[in-house]
């Protein structure tokens, strides 16, 4: 056979992997069927290509022929990426927890022929070390368990596969109050970082999702705890002080060391939530973050046709954050006589703040300066930009995703109407155009979940499609397209005849799919939204913006199946909570008028500008009207001038025609 079958693969992970002399297959029939027949165990590797320990074990094993060779003769080896398959991921990372293992990447799980967990771990190193047997000697023994302990075998991968249904069986319960979620945002206050921000110690994930719903519901004590974390993330190591953009986390307790991959979702994430804050907090250092990050997301991270690609790597030239970190004396050369106020503002020491190197942060003094102060650092930055352009730069995955792509749609389309900044605005529509015309495969809506290189592969999720129609309602209020409006129900549809459970709420896969051994389901807020919450928030405003209340009834739905797994952990349901409080507590803003007067689309800057965080934006043109159930419907323009209404429940304003007064009542 040739040597494995992944060269006519498009993921850059499984590409990177095309010349091992492992023989790994992709997933798909053809391997389960090999396995089946030979009755050998599945060997599944699932990675990403961003991923440093992913490359280690790459390089420490799958490159090696005696290593290959034990895995070819005893395993059918399956190689997947995990952003291409997330439903797998899902599914093997859910095995692995309940084996009582960290999950991770890389994901090494040992499965019977047809695919079902029945041991597994992350990283293994080549020889015995760190805790860990070598991979080598492990896979012997895994072969040999297989073999000789068959009962054992069978019987953990029952207890692995009913215990992952088990999860997807979530405890019910009552739709959280709006008293009840300003308690759990208030509450959560207390495990913030008092010092540094964030939560825990390392390693540190920004957790955006949580932060955004106590930034939504919170007291000022919590919106403290919120500016606090913000600010030590954008000044620390974790944000690329020259080129923008956060990395995926911190290694330490006070965001120094990052791991050095940058992902589109997370980047979308920290846009979305500097931009609420500084809605409220007015903070000129959220406000550059929005902007680096999006000018990075310009220059690095978008298809010349506007979709977004997936990540940056952390290694280049096969280190770790090579690309990223400074030495002092470089630093000095560059920029001669200012390198003595630069070093001040940056942490630059003799030997490195890390491993002999420095990553720049303002950690020490995270405070904005003054503006003659900031422009000078920043011309400063823009010298060591330069020069750091001429390093052999770290890896591209250059796939365009579905869901992830909406997450950065939503995010900039809030920046655009916030800032008052067209062009990220028309890059919103131009990547959202470019999943309509790549992603959608049929008139049904049904899509792809992955493109690149012109090929759309793999079946969507649940995320895909929650992700799309929230970005495609972002654009609906930001523009007053009726088709974007359309796309929302049509792909809220698609999720009504393939992916609904008994108990309201939505699998992660589709009722097609044929090769996962069960459907997953959750609520629970990981590195990205829960598909479920995203879903809620989106049903949510379709039924305030249409007055169906078929979509608030499954809102609703989608909120009690989860409700008593909030109650338990509040902490991993933040998305689900943030459609909960729009539910019960957004506030519709209307504005009847001209969508082309510029009077229309100043109220409409005011209504974005404004610290409300639970919001409906409907703009109401002459001749049409608002649906008969919304609050404002009958309301009309005031001596035919651009009128607001802001209506909280059943109850509107009088009629507002500042935009600086309708900024203020809002505020009340």
């Amino acid at each position: 056979m040739t040597r494995n079958f992944l060269a006519d693969e498009t993921s850059p992970y499984l590409l990177q992997h095309a010349d091992n002399p492992v023989h790994w297959y992709p997933w798909g029939e053809a391997a389960l069927a090999r396995a089946r027949a030979e009755d050998k165990p599945i060997l599944l590797s699932i990675g990403y290509a961003a991923c440093h320990w992913c490359h280690v074990m790459a390089h420490e094993s799958f490159e090696d022929e005696d290593t290959a060779a034990v895995m070819n003769r005893l395993f059918i080896n399956i190689k997947v990426d995990r952003e291409e398959r997330p439903d797998l991921d899902a599914i093997y990372q859910s095995a692995l927890s309940l084996m009582g293992t960290q999950a991770g990447w890389p994901l090494t799980m040992f499965c019977t022929p047809d695919g079902k967990p029945f041991w597994g771990g992350t990283y293994f190193p080549p020889r015995a070390g760190f805790g860990r047997p070598g991979f080598p000697d492990l896979v012997e023994h895994i072969d040999k368990i297989y073999r000789t302990e068959q009962d054992k075998v069978a019987t953990n991968t029952r207890a692995i596969v009913d215990a992952i249904n088990d999860m997807s069986r979530p405890e019910p319960g009552d739709i959280p109050a709006p008293d009840m979620i300003a308690m759990i945002a208030n509450r959560l206050t207390d495990e913030i970082d008092q010092t540094h921000g964030g939560f825990g110690t390392s390693p540190k994930f920004p957790q955006c999702s949580v932060l955004k719903m106590m930034w939504a519901h919170g007291d000022a004590r919590t919106r403290d705890a919120v500016t606090l974390t913000l600010d030590r993330m954008s000044q620390g190591g974790i944000y690329d002080h020259l080129g923008g953009g956060f990395a995926r986390y911190s290694t330490d307790p006070i965001w120094l060391a990052p791991h050095f991959e940058k992902m589109l979702y997370d980047n979308s994430q920290m846009i979305e939530l500097c931009t609420l804050a500084w809605r409220g907090a007015n903070a000129p250092l959220y406000a550059a973050r929005v902007q680096e990050t999006i000018d990075w997301l310009d220059r690095e991270m978008t298809h010349q046709k506007g979709g977004f690609f997936s990540n940056l790597d952390a290694d280049s030239e096969g280190v770790e954050g090579k690309f990223y970190v400074w030495d002092a004396t470089e630093i000095k050369t560059i920029l001669g006589s200012d390198f003595n106020s630069f070093t001040a503002a940056y942490d630059i020491r003799p030997y490195g703040n890390w491993q002999g190197h420095t990553i720049l942060n303002r950690t020490a003094d995270p405070c904005w300066k003054d503006p003659d102060t900031e422009q000078h650092l920043s011309e400063l930055r823009a010298k060591l930009l330069s020069a750091r352009n001429s390093r052999v730069r770290p890896a591209l995955d250059d796939k365009i995703l579905t869901d992830w792509n909406g997450l950065m749609i939503a995010a900039l389309t809030e920046a655009a109407l916030t800032f008052e900044h067209p062009p990220w605005l028309a890059s919103a529509e131009k990547a959202y155009d470019f999943i309509r015309d790549h992603m959608v495969i049929n008139p049904e809506f049904e899509l792809h979940h992955s493109w690149r290189n012109g090929d759309a592969r793999h079946r969507a999720t649940l995320d895909d499609y929650a992700a799309l129609a929230r970005a495609a309602l972002a654009l609906h209020e930001a523009t007053d397209d009726p088709a974007k409006l359309t796309d929302a129900k049509a792909l809220i549809a698609y999720l009504n005849r393939h992916f609904v459970s008994e108990d309201g709420a939505y699998f992660f896969t589709d009722d097609t799919a044929t090769d996962v051994i069960t459907r997953t389901k959750t609520g629970f807020d990981n590195a990205t939204p829960a598909g479920n919450g995203i879903a809620a928030e989106v049903l949510v405003r379709l039924f305030h913006l249409t007055g169906d209340t078929t979509y608030r009834d499954r809102a609703e739905a989608i909120l009690r199946a989860f409700a008593g797994e909030i109650s338990k952990n509040a902490f991993g349901h933040g998305t689900l909570l943030m459609a909960a409080g729009l539910l019960t507590e957004g506030v519709q803003i209307a504005i009847i008028g001209d969508p082309a007067d510029t009077q229309t689309q100043a109220l409409r800057a005011a209504a974005y500008r404004s610290e409300t965080p639970l919001r409906i934006v409907a703009v109401v043109a002459p001749g049409a009207t608002l649906h008969d159930t919304h609050p404002a419907f009958g309301k009309s323009a005031i001596n035919d001038a651009p009128t607001a209404y802001i209506c909280r429940g059943p109850v509107c304003s009088l009629p507002v025609h500042e935009p600086e007064q309708l900024i203020l009542e809002l505020s009340l």
